[in-house]
């Protein structure tokens, strides 16, 4: 079976938005072949700064032949006297079939003529053709543009080429004027102006020989060992790991090498964080470090060409360096003229958000709810030192004001904390400060200090309560505010420093912080509909953090926040106390009968039927349900005081005891019989079972074999 080249060769595209349009394209490509049974073996991608490739290898030449079994008319209609009428003949016709061959169905209407017809599978070739255009067309750009007057396209930048070979046979397809054929291009100063590609198999090494290296990984590969290289140049030294950088420079370049720069050693007296941030965000170079892990006085820089003979490229790039740290050093010198303390009301000049008024307005808010936050910690016997989170909310984002921020806006929040440090404030105060908009991501690390903790989570949730208020709630890959990810920080912060905070508390406490203000008049969700809005809001970042951080099954994720997704550490700690003991066939069983046990209760409402509340056991007359109804007291007994500790998995193990009981009730009590009285007590019975035992988790959301 022949291999499939897809090439689409663009001016070039901006690095952040390459692997996921390319990892689209890749699936929309794999789904059209299946949908079109055309499934193939692997599709592998190819991406660069100028171009989108999929290499799939194994298609079929064709689609598979079709049968299809048409109806026709009533036989009623399509006979006369046993003869063929003009509607069987045109039926024969449309079917492609002689009239005799016509055979007859029976179905619920009635007879009916009938005839199988062979649809021809379209060549691959054609199908490719066809369809592809339209996927590509469809790629999700976070912007994208026109670039043909008067034309409908549109795409990240202008496409300039289009590869599309099956086998050694062009695929037939257009996308934006440009008509597929065999033509790339090479590295756009070091390659051929053209390159023909053979074949698809022969892709990757055709396009090294025109200095681009096609896979991304490969040019990782060839990024690492470059760095390895001109490091190795300075005794003990080494370059400083960074994925997110690495990730970039990957996709910058085709044709990858390293240099190593200098920069004056009279810089190192600036915090590492600016001159890393300078070089990282500002110029994409590498940061070098010394034996101690300390910040050397060079940088790497990756190219996209083939080295730099001369030393032409570094002199420019170490004197872009030396502008860049001259102004920060400026910055800083400049910004410790004016205290953080001074800072304060010049905040009032800082639009927060349009409806949400100023950053001063902000902060009153957040140390208002940080000190409450503090002080419910407080009583719940944390260390936390209230009157540093109120001072560090104060000042939190007073380098807002500063030159350095507005310079270089990656290192608010650091810079204050550097700042605060600078001017003798405690180490409390300037960690907070620095800590506050972390964790930034999953991967980042919550922060460091109680305090630092307690000011990330009351600035997100102002932030959030404010937005939702004004009715600015994400809705599918829409959140420009970045909302969820605020939320994300906040559970990943509470989970990491184990605070005893309940999350509804928080939220419906940051949203009174706007009471009587400006922005309250422009609210549009308030009282209850906000109130169910966050919850449900948090509940999905909750379930978030379970399932994809801690890599939690579903149900057991659905399981766990049934019963109460307020305190986050306890939801935690429940979620993992079911995983442990699912396994369990006692625990298998048992979430079987509650599934059982709440079908019974739901058919019971539904009908209207008295459920007793409280049940009485003296009203019970079988065996097993007397066994049950005694055994229930015990154990809700120890789950109690078990789950009180926290210790939810011997309380599940307790749970589980059950077992025997529970099935031993089901066996042989019929819980729907006629005397009134006894159902309602039955009811009462199973109503009582499910009430006690489900504050860990609502067992029948637990997906089993006998579901």
């Amino acid at each position: 079976m022949p291999d499939f080249l897809l090439e689409i060769g663009t001016e070039e595209i901006p690095a952040r938005m390459i692997q996921d349009a390319s990892q689209e394209l890749h699936k929309r490509l794999e789904d059209l072949l299946n949908k079109n049974a055309l499934s193939c073996n692997e599709v592998k991608r190819a991406e660069t700064p100028r171009r989108l490739t999929l290499i799939a290898s194994g298609i079929p030449t064709t689609q598979p032949d079709e049968q299809e079994q048409l109806i026709g008319p009533a036989t009623k209609v399509a006979y006369k006297d046993g003869q063929p009428t003009p509607a069987a003949h045109a039926f024969a016709k449309k079917a492609g079939v002689d009239v005799s061959k016509l055979q007859t169905v029976t179905t619920p209407k009635g007879e009916y003529l009938t005839a199988t017809v062979t649809n021809k599978g379209k060549p691959a070739a054609q199908v490719l053709a066809e369809l592809l255009p339209k996927e590509i067309a469809s790629i999700y750009w976070p912007k994208n543009m026109y670039w043909r007057a008067g034309k409908p396209e549109r795409f990240v930048r202008p496409v300039r080429w289009i590869v599309a070979l099956l086998d050694g046979e062009i695929i037939p397809l257009e996308f934006g004027g440009i008509k597929a054929g065999k033509q790339s291009r090479g590295h756009r100063i070091l390659g051929p102006q053209q390159v023909s590609i053979a074949a698809p198999s022969q892709y990757v090494a055709t396009m090294q020989g025109a200095h681009v290296t096609a896979l991304s990984a490969d040019r990782e590969y060839k990024i690492r060992k470059a760095l390895d290289a001109a490091t190795r140049t300075v005794p003990g030294a080494r370059w400083r790991e960074d994925a997110d950088l690495l990730k970039t420079v990957v996709n910058l370049t085709e044709w990858p090498s390293a240099i190593l720069g200098n920069f004056d050693k009279q810089y190192l007296s600036l915090p590492e964080e600016v001159l890393v941030t300078v070089m990282r965000d500002h110029q994409k170079y590498f940061a070098v470090e010394d034996a101690e892990h300390k910040l050397a006085p060079h940088f790497l820089a990756v190219l996209n060409t083939d080295g730099d003979p001369d030393g032409l490229i570094r002199h420019g790039n170490e004197r872009v360096l030396r502008a860049r740290f001259n102004d920060a050093r400026f910055f800083w010198d400049t910004d410790q003229k004016i205290s953080l303390e001074q800072r304060v009301k010049m905040l009032s000049a800082v639009t927060f958000q349009k409806d949400l008024g100023s950053y001063y307005d902000k902060t009153g808010r957040v140390q208002k709810l940080a000190t409450d936050i503090a002080l419910a910690l407080g009583k719940a016997e944390f260390d936390v030192r209230g009157e540093m989170v109120a001072d560090a909310a104060r000042l939190s984002k007073t380098d807002l004001t500063t030159e350095l921020v507005k310079e270089f806006t990656e290192l608010q929040g650091i810079i204050g904390g550097l700042y605060a440090r600078a001017q003798g404030l405690p180490q409390p105060v300037a960690d907070a400060i620095y800590d506050q908009y972390k964790p930034e991501s999953t991967e980042d690390a919550a922060p460091r200090t109680l305090e630092g903790a307690v000011l990330s989570i009351a600035d997100k949730a102002d932030s959030i309560a404010g937005m939702f208020a004004l009715g600015l709630v994400p809705s599918g890959s829409k959140d420009p505010f970045a909302l969820r990810r605020q939320a994300n920080g906040i559970v990943k912060t509470i989970v990491e420093h184990k605070l005893t905070l309940n999350l509804a508390q928080i939220m419906a406490d940051a949203r009174s912080g706007y009471q009587a203000s400006e922005a309250e008049k422009k609210f549009t969700l308030s009282g209850e509909a906000y109130v169910q809005a966050i919850r449900g809001f948090f509940r999905e970042r909750l379930e978030f953090y379970l399932r994809d951080v801690l890599g939690l099954a579903y149900d057991v994720v659905n399981a766990t926040l049934a019963a109460g997704a307020d305190d986050v550490v306890d939801a935690v700690a429940r979620a993992l106390a079911v995983a442990k003991v699912r396994p369990s066939a006692d625990f298998e069983s048992i979430s079987v009968a509650f599934k059982r046990m709440k079908n019974i209760l739901r058919q019971a409402e539904e009908a209207k039927k008295k459920i007793a509340a409280p049940f009485n056991p003296a009203a019970l007359t079988d065996e097993e349900e007397k066994k049950l109804a005694a055994a229930v007291p015990q154990i809700a007994k120890s789950v109690k005081e078990l789950s009180a500790s926290g210790q939810y998995e011997p309380a599940l193990i307790e749970i589980s005891r059950l077992r025997p009981t529970v099935d031993a009730f089901f066996d042989k009590v019929m819980v729907m019989v006629e005397d009134e009285n006894l159902r309602a007590q039955r009811l009462g019975l199973l109503q009582t079972l499910v009430n006690e035992f489900s504050s860990i988790a609502d067992f029948s959301e637990i997906v089993t074999e006998k579901k």
